[in-house]
C-alpha cells in the first residue's frame, strides 16, 4: 500500500460517513479513490480527503448529489470562491438554527408566543438558489455536467495525473509560441490541439463552449492567476488565439 494512503475504513472513521457511502460516492463519480488495487481495495489520499470535505460542506447545505456534480465540476480553481458562498450559507443557517432555539427557550419559560418566521428558510433558499445558477451560468448546463462526471467517474489518480501532465504541455507550447502571435499557424493547431483535449478527457467542447472559456481565460482572476504561473499573460493569449481561430 502507498504512503499516506487510507483505506475505505479509515477514510470513513476519520470523514465520519459510512464506508457504503463512499462507495456510493464513487459509483457516481462524486469521489473517486487515489488508487484500486489489484485486490479491489479503495485507497485515499490528501487531495481525495479535501474533496470529500466539499461533499459534505455541500451536504450540510442540502444540495442533492447532482447539484454537488454540478459544483464540483468547477476544479479546484473554484474553491475559494466556493468556500465564500458556502461560508455565506452556513451563516444563513446558524442563523435560523439561532431563531428556533430563541424561540424554544422562550416557549419553556411560558411565554404564550405563535411565531413562525424563526422557521423561515427564504433567504437561505434564495442564496442557495442564486449559487446554483451562477454556477450552472458559468460553466455549462446540466447535461455538460453529467458528462463531465461520465467522463472523470472512473478516473483514478493515475488518470488524472496524465491528464494534468497532458494540460500542463499544451499550455507549455502555448507560452512557447506567444512571440509568433495568436493567429499564427502554432497558435491556431493548439486551439484544436486544445479543443480536442478538453472533448476527450472532460465534455464535448463546442464552439460556444470554447468561447466561454476563452472569456474565463482573459478575465476571470482565478484562472488569469493559473496561466501566469505559466507564463505572463497566457491566459489572455489563449483567449486571442480561441478567438482568431472561430
Amino acid at each position: 500500500m502507498q504512503k499516506d494512503l487510507l483505506t475505505v475504513k479509515q477514510a470513513a472513521a476519520l470523514s465520519g460517513v459510512s464506508v457504503r457511502t463512499l462507495h456510493h460516492y464513487h459509483k457516481l463519480g462524486l469521489l473517486v479513490p487515489a488508487q484500486v488495487t489489484e485486490a479491489g481495495y479503495r485507497l485515499y489520499g490528501e487531495k481525495e480527503l479535501a474533496r470529500l470535505q466539499q461533499i459534505l460542506l455541500y451536504r450540510e447545505l442540502d444540495f442533492s448529489l447532482e447539484e454537488i456534480g454540478g459544483l464540483l465540476a468547477c476544479g479546484p480553481d473554484a474553491l475559494h470562491d466556493a468556500l465564500e458562498k458556502q461560508s455565506l450559507l452556513l451563516e444563513l443557517k446558524r442563523q435560523r438554527l439561532g431563531r428556533i432555539i430563541d424561540l424554544t427557550n422562550r416557549l419553556l419559560k411560558g411565554e404564550n408566543i405563535m411565531d413562525f418566521n424563526a422557521f423561515d428558510t427564504t433567504e437561505l433558499e434564495q442564496q442557495k438558489e442564486q449559487y446554483a445558477q451562477e454556477v450552472k451560468g458559468r460553466w455549462g448546463n446540466t447535461a455538460e455536467y453529467a458528462e463531465y462526471l461520465h467522463r472523470t467517474g472512473c478516473y483514478g489518480k493515475e488518470e488524472w495525473d496524465k491528464v494534468y501532465a497532458g494540460m500542463g504541455d499544451i499550455f507549455q507550447r502555448f507560452a512557447a509560441c506567444m512571440e509568433d502571435g495568436p493567429s499564427s499557424p502554432k497558435a491556431q493547431a493548439l486551439v484544436k490541439e486544445w479543443r480536442d483535449f478538453i472533448t476527450k478527457n472532460f465534455y464535448t467542447c463546442s464552439d460556444e463552449i470554447l468561447q466561454n472559456l476563452s472569456q474565463m481565460y482573459e478575465h476571470d482572476p482565478r484562472f488569469v492567476a493559473t496561466f501566469e504561473k505559466t507564463a505572463p499573460g497566457l491566459g489572455r493569449f489563449i483567449a486571442s488565439a480561441i478567438k482568431a481561430s472561430c
